[in-house]
């Protein structure tokens, strides 16, 4: 099947179409773009003129980006690293990813370390738990994004534990640079469940088209220093019917899975999604883990999500 375009008029403005193969059904969004700017740290300024059903993913699943041809290589700086996730397989199937688009380069790290490799990249993605950046690594995230760097954090970034004098393990409740750049403060989660994730804004293009859906993942309950200066993109509910990990007392509510951060001329995306465990990733607390634990990374919907916050961090979506 084919789109034919001949029909659309140039004097409407650039128009781009972009097909995708999803279940055997053909997806085509026509795009009207306004001379400019498309968006402003991810809000959109498009209008849809057309797109059609896709019968796997929900009704309305009509990608639309921008068409581009990346002619130049783009500097990526990837932070896998930290305690109690199977960081091997959440570092490998983001390389492959980021290794469909052939102009990207990555460097790996385990940590925060090398601030000047990060700032010299234009795009940073981290999959990490209770890896917390000294000061001036703290100081030199916050330049990154300020100056116009574009952040992909996922899952457990933004948790940091403090150990008490009795050795017990709690969420830090420190609010610190590092905190303020990702915009949320990891507060707890209930155990692995299933819960049902939705739509916040549906026209922004990180979520366009996407119906709710389902996993079983661990539901983030955060706190948010700039809770107004984020734009929500993904919810959940909370019952604040179970205790949390680290313990009671957890506060029901709508929880934000996903959302953007505007900072200076640059940009946060955060998504709390995508747990991973191994056998062998809670020790030293426990030698052998019985289940290993891939929560939302073989859901479709996620990979999409995945796929678009790299296409976002490339300036590409």
């Amino acid at each position: 099947m084919a789109a034919d375009l001949s029909g659309i008029s140039d004097a409407i403005g650039p128009i781009f179409a972009e097909l995708n193969s999803a279940g055997g059904a053909i997806l085509v969004a026509f795009v009207e773009r306004p001379i400019g700017d498309r968006y402003r740290h991810g809000r959109p300024t498009h209008r849809v003129l057309k797109r059609a059903p896709d019968s796997s993913l929900g009704p309305t699943w009509a990608v639309e980006r921008r068409a581009y041809q990346m002619s130049e290589v783009v500097d990526a700086y990837l932070v896998a690293g930290g305690r109690y996730h199977d960081f091997d397989f959440a570092r490998l199937e983001l390389l492959k990813l980021l290794a469909e688009h052939s102009a990207l380069r990555v460097v790996v790290g385990s940590d925060y370390a090398d601030t000047d490799a990060i700032s010299a990249c234009s795009f940073l993605v981290t999959y990490t738990c209770d890896l917390r950046p000294s000061e001036g690594q703290q100081g030199a995230l916050a330049h990154f994004v300020q100056s116009g760097g574009r952040w992909l954090a996922l899952h457990s970034t933004n948790v940091v534990f403090d150990v008490g004098s009795d050795g017990t393990v709690a969420s830090s409740r420190v609010i610190d640079p590092f905190v303020r750049t990702v915009g949320s403060r990891f507060v707890d989660h209930p155990p692995i469940r299933r819960f049902r994730v939705e739509r916040a804004e549906s026209d922004h293009p990180l979520v366009f088209g996407l119906d709710a859906f389902e996993t079983d993942d661990e539901l983030y309950v955060n706190e948010y220093p700039d809770r107004a200066g984020l734009i929500p993109l993904l919810t959940a509910e909370f019952a604040g019917d179970v205790a949390g990990v680290l313990g009671p007392g957890l506060q029901p509510g709508t929880q934000l899975v996903s959302y953007l951060r505007p900072l200076g001329d640059g940009a946060v995306l955060f998504n709390s999604l995508g747990h991973c465990r191994g056998h062998y990733d809670m020790r030293p607390h426990v030698d052998y883990y019985p289940t290993v634990e891939r929560c939302s990374w073989g859901l479709p919907v996620y990979q999409e999500l995945l796929r678009r916050g790299i296409r976002w961090g490339l300036r590409a979506l």
